[in-house]
């Protein structure tokens, strides 16, 4: 019954603890009208003792509003000068005149996606997007008289200077985490030329071009980018021949209707078409950090937290958003150590490097993160875990690029295996797995829609309310926890060895103290004054916890809860029932 009455009235203030985060108005993001949301009441406490965070990029510490910026077509580079490829005179003119490239650059822009055009009431085109990167590549396109103005069925419509262009879209290869890459193949209504047009990461787009042609210039471009912290997307295209297309047509919708290893059969059907692809050029896009970024991270770094960012972002622009916002110091005070290679060998020894750096390091105060990319992760988890275990112990930084969602999740579990106490972070379905896999999971209810925040155990509006969740609601919930719970074990051993002691005094005889209704009422009654009061208990001002985030150490060391505390709540049990029993009896 005691046990009973303790694990109600434990339910009842966790519950309490949830509300409070719903309730709190500090974090409520006023853009979008978002609370926070609690949709997991039993685990408030473990805010309170999160040593590592794993965080998305795109979306969590960015605004995924995507804003085209720059361009490469064909080697010549579209807005360095201006720092917007939209206003640059060159590129303006050269769609004004119709050069074949930068037509055909632009018209992938335009159609290679899966966005719906719809026409508001005033004449307007509106975009309806599942991915940013795609919304800002029509909008761009549009800018450059290249619009996209209505879908019908199949048929994509396209305003070019007074023109329309009609395009029939035969088929769709959708975009998977492990492809990194999007074609569509079109038809030419106007002279029923069949084309393959194709957009993705330059390690999926680049080794596939045609034999002979020049692919340096992209590759420069990308890494130009990519270090002014832009995210870059190779564009590509090829003409097909109609035996050509009719004949992987047949193994395509083959794929497409098998019910073993579907995705492996798409993927491996994808690729016979996906080659001697001609390369035009790359587009660089803006996606600032949020509001209260760097500061959020810096504060909980201070109170001992670990972060880990988790990322499908190349790796150049994954380092230059973590310089941006704090994740990482930049020399001298930080030292980056990269792990790569696509060889067992290759990665092999650079994280026999990278672990001899780290344990030289760890007596330092020298701030160093390592950096491995999703082909070097794959080969270091399936054949050298060991040692990538042993350097996520070492590491209190990392910076993981080109990552798929089940790489994530395995990344959660290695942390978990160690007796960390893990918080993943992220926005969109593809940081789902790694959400549900860490012990607490947090989605920010974003641009992606709300798959993250569905699945997670809390879900808040902007990354910078992290700061609070943790620091101020967890560690209370911590604290909170910590004194009911040792106090409702304190009464219990109280109203026990009272019992106990009577039992001795009269014989043993089996005759009980109190009655069945005083023991209730103990129990509901006299003893649950504390446990009201300890909801609402605050032994620091939420000013004091923000401006000092050390005390969180505290919790993350169990020093409120552990043996010790029981102890001593033991030893002032038997030290209250003493007098209570001596005083007790003899008057009686």
């Amino acid at each position: 019954l005691l046990f009973y009455l303790f694990q109600v009235s434990l339910d009842l203030v966790k519950s309490l603890y949830a509300k409070f985060i719903d309730w709190d108005n500090e974090m409520i993001d006023h853009e979008t009208g978002t609370p926070a949301h609690a949709a997991n009441t039993a685990i408030s406490e473990d805010l309170g003792q999160v040593e590592y965070i794993l965080t998305d990029k795109t979306g969590t510490l960015t605004e995924n509003k995507m804003i085209f910026r720059r361009c490469c077509i064909n080697g010549i580079f579209y807005g360095n000068e201006t720092g917007d490829a939209l206003k640059d005179a060159r590129l303006l003119n050269a769609v004004a005149s119709g050069a074949p490239d930068v037509i055909r650059f632009v018209t992938i822009m335009a159609i290679c996606n899966t966005v719906i055009p719809i026409q508001s009431k005033s004449g307007d085109i509106l975009y309806k997007a599942q991915s940013q990167d795609e919304d800002a590549l029509v909008q761009a396109a549009a800018q450059l008289h290249m619009v996209f103005f209505n879908k019908n069925s199949n048929i994509f419509e396209i305003k070019f200077n007074a023109s329309i262009i009609r395009y029939e879209v035969l088929e769709t290869l959708e975009f998977t985490s492990d492809r990194k890459r999007m074609s569509v193949v079109v038809k030419d209504c106007q002279n029923g030329k069949i084309i393959l047009l194709s957009k993705g990461a330059d390690e999926a787009i680049l080794p596939y071009a045609y034999t002979g042609q020049q692919t340096r210039m992209f590759v420069e471009a990308v890494d130009q980018y990519a270090q002014l912290g832009l995210r870059t997307l190779c564009l590509a295209w090829r003409e097909l021949g109609e035996d050509e297309y009719q004949d992987w047509s047949l193994m395509f919708k083959e794929a497409s209707s098998t019910l073993v290893d579907r995705e492996w059969r798409i993927a491996e059907v994808c690729q016979r078409l996906e080659h001697d692809l001609e390369v035009l050029g790359v587009t660089a896009i803006e996606d600032r950090l949020q509001d209260g970024v760097p500061e959020t991270i810096e504060t909980l770094r201070k109170a001992g937290i670990n972060f880990w960012m988790l990322t499908g972002d190349k790796q150049n622009t994954a380092i230059q958003i973590a310089l941006s916002c704090n994740f990482v110091s930049p020399e001298p005070k930080g030292q980056l150590l990269l792990i790569d290679g696509k060889t067992e060998d290759e990665v092999r020894r650079n994280l026999e490097r990278v672990l001899l750096t780290m344990r030289i390091t760890t007596s330092e105060p020298k701030d160093v993160a390592f950096v491995v990319d999703g082909w070097a992760l794959e080969i270091a988890l399936k054949h050298y875990r060991k040692a990538f275990t042993e350097l996520a112990i070492l590491s209190r930084t990392a910076i993981c690029c080109r990552v798929t969602p089940s790489q994530k999740a395995q990344l959660v579990e290695i942390l978990k295996s160690c007796d960390y106490r893990t918080l993943a972070i992220g926005d969109g379905g593809n940081d789902v797995r790694m959400i549900q896999q860490a012990d607490i999971g947090v989605g920010i209810s974003g641009r992606e829609g709300l798959q993250a925040a569905r699945a997670a155990d809390y879900s808040i509006g902007k990354f910078r309310f992290l700061r609070r969740l943790i620091l101020v609601h967890g560690r209370y919930s911590y604290n909170r926890t910590a004194f009911l719970s040792q106090y409702s074990f304190y009464k219990s051993l109280v109203i026990c060895f009272i019992q106990i002691f009577f039992s001795f005094i009269s014989g043993v005889s089996g005759t009980s103290l109190f009655n069945s209704v005083s023991l209730m009422a103990y129990n509901v009654f006299y003893t649950s004054i504390p446990v009201l009061v300890s909801v609402l208990d605050k032994d620091l001002s939420e000013e004091t916890v923000m401006q000092h985030p050390q005390i969180l150490f505290y919790c993350q060391a169990g020093r409120l809860l552990n043996p010790s505390t029981f102890a001593g709540w033991f030893g002032r049990s038997l030290f209250h029932v003493s007098p209570v029993s001596f005083f007790g009896c003899n008057y009686y």
